[in-house]
C-alpha cells in the first residue's frame, strides 16, 4: 500500500522526501525485512499468551525419543504468526501490479488456511489424524493447478517462453518443458501446456508435504525453510537484474525481482519466529505454518523458473520424504515375504533416526543418541552447504 502509495504521489507531482526510496527493490527487501522480523518479535509473544490461555497445547505420542514427553502442552498453531509477519510488510511494501505477488500470498492464504484447518481438528476436535491426507492432498494440487495455469494462460510471449527454466550443471543452463512433447500440430501447445502445469504441480505438492515432515524438532523446519528462502531471494534478485543476469548469462525476468520483497518478507518473518521456536521451543508452527512454508517455497522457484534447483536446494526436505517413503514400503515389502516387517532407518523422518535406539534397524549411526538441539544445528549447516552449492551451480557448467 506504502509502495502505490508514493508512487501516486509521485505521479501527481507531490515531492514527498524519501518516496522515491520506494522504487528501490533493495529498500524494500530490507524495510519487509525488518518489518517482518518485529511482527513477528511483538505479536508472537501477544499471541503466544492467547495460544496458552485457550490451552492449544501439542499433545504428544510416547514415541521413546529423548525429550519428547517435556514438549506436551507447547502451544501450537504458530503458525498464524509467519502468516501474520509475512502478509504485514508484503501488504506495506509490495508492488500489486505485478502477478508473483498475488500467486505469492494465495499460496500463503490458502496453504496456511489448510493448515489452520488440519490444526484446528487436532487440538478442538481431538482427532490426531487432522484433516485426512487426501483432502490436503486435493488443497495442494489445486493451488499447483492455478498456478502453472496462471503461468501458462498470462505468458505474453518474447524471448523467454513460460516453459523455459533453469537446469544445472549443463552448459546451456536451460531447459524447455516443451521438449517433453516435441511434436507440432493443432492440439500441440494444449499438451505441451498440459505437461508442464502437471510437473508444476507436482513439485509444489512435493514442496508442502516436503517440509510439513520436516517439521518434527524445535527450530528445524524454521531454519531450515529461512536458508532455503534467502536462498530463493537471492536467485530472484539476479534473474531480475539485467547486468547481472547477463553476467551470470541466466534468464533475464524483470518481474521476478518483486519476488525478492516476498522472500524478504519470508525470511524475516522465520527469524522472528525462530526466536520462539527455537530449543526448547516456546511454540510449534503446526501444519498452519509447514505447509505454507514448503508451498511458497515451491511456487517461489517456479515463479523464477528455478525449480530444478530445488532438488539441491531443498536436500533436506527431499531426504526427510524419501526417508518416509524408502521406510513404509521396505517395512511392508519385507511383512509381507516373511511376516516381519523391517525397517531401514531407526524412525522417519529421517531426523528422529538420530533420536532413537532400535537395534533391528538396517542402518545404524556410530553414537546410539543425539541431543535434539545438535541435530538441528547439523540440519541447518548441510541446509548452508546446498544453498552455497545451489548458487554455485549457476557457474558451473
Amino acid at each position: 500500500m506504502l509502495y502505490h502509495l508514493f508512487e501516486y504521489l509521485n505521479n501527481q507531482g507531490i515531492d514527498f522526501p524519501g518516496a522515491g526510496l520506494m522504487q528501490y527493490i533493495s529498500v524494500r527487501v530490507l524495510l519487509c525485512n525488518v518489518i517482518a522480523i518485529l511482527t513477528a518479535l511483538f505479536a508472537g509473544n501477544a499471541i503466544i499468551n492467547r495460544l496458552r490461555v485457550k490451552q492449544i497445547g501439542e499433545t504428544i505420542r510416547d514415541l521413546g525419543l529423548e525429550g519428547q514427553l517435556q514438549k506436551k502442552g507447547t502451544p501450537t498453531m504458530g503458525g498464524v504468526i509467519i502468516i501474520l509477519s509475512i502478509l504485514v510488510p508484503v501488504l506495506l511494501f509490495g508492488n500489486f501490479r505485478n502477478i508473483n505477488t498475488w500467486l505469492l500470498l494465495l499460496t500463503v492464504v490458502w496453504l496456511g488456511g489448510v493448515g489452520f484447518i488440519d490444526d484446528y481438528i487436532k487440538v478442538f476436535k481431538h482427532d490426531k489424524e487432522g484433516l485426512s491426507a487426501k483432502k490436503k492432498l486435493l488443497a495442494q494440487v489445486v493451488l499447483g493447478l492455478i498456478v502453472g495455469l496462471t503461468v501458462f494462460l498470462t505468458h505474453k510471449g518474447g524471448d523467454i517462453t513460460y516453459s523455459q527454466t533453469t537446469i544445472p550443471f549443463f552448459k546451456g543452463n536451460e531447459f524447455d518443458y516443451k521438449w517433453l512433447f516435441p511434436f507440432n500440430g493443432q492440439w500441440a501447445r494444449v499438451i505441451q501446456g498440459g505437461i508442464y502445469v502437471l510437473v508444476i504441480t507436482f513439485i509444489i505438492t512435493a514442496c508442502s508435504n516436503g517440509t510439513n515432515l520436516t517439521d518434527g524438532m524445535d527450530g528445524l523446519a524454521t531454519g531450515t525453510s529461512a536458508i532455503v528462502g534467502a536462498t530463493l531471494g537471492v536467485l530472484a534478485y539476479l534473474s531480475g537484474h539485467a547486468v547481472y543476469a547477463d553476467y551470470l548469462n541466466i534468464m533475464f525476468l524483470p518481474e521476478s525481482a518483486e519476488t525478492t520483497v516476498f522472500f524478504s518478507a519470508m525470511v524475516g518473518a522465520l527469524m522472528g519466529f525462530l526466536w520462539y521456536n527455537s530449543y526448547p521451543a516456546q511454540v510449534f508452527m503446526g501444519d498452519t505454518g509447514s505447509l505454507m512454508l514448503g508451498g511458497l517455497i515451491g511456487v517461489g522457484a517456479v515463479l523464477i523458473r528455478k525449480e530444478l534447483l530445488l532438488p539441491i536446494l531443498c536436500g533436506i526436505f527431499l531426504v526427510e520424504s524419501l526417508s518416509v517413503i524408502l521406510q513404509r514400503f521396505w517395512f511392508k515389502h519385507t511383512r509381507k515375504r516373511t511376516g516381519t516387517g523391517v525397517r531401514i532407518f531407526r524412525m522417519t523422518p529421517l531426523h528422529h533416526h538420530y533420536q532413537k535406539e532400535n537395534p533391528d534397524a538396517l542402518i545404524q549411526t556410530p553414537h546410539r543418541i543425539h541431543p535434539e538441539n545438535k541435530i538441528v544445528v547439523r540440519f541447518w549447516i548441510v541446509a548452508i552447504i546446498l544453498a552455497v552449492l545451489t548458487i554455485v551451480t549457476l557457474k558451473i557448467r
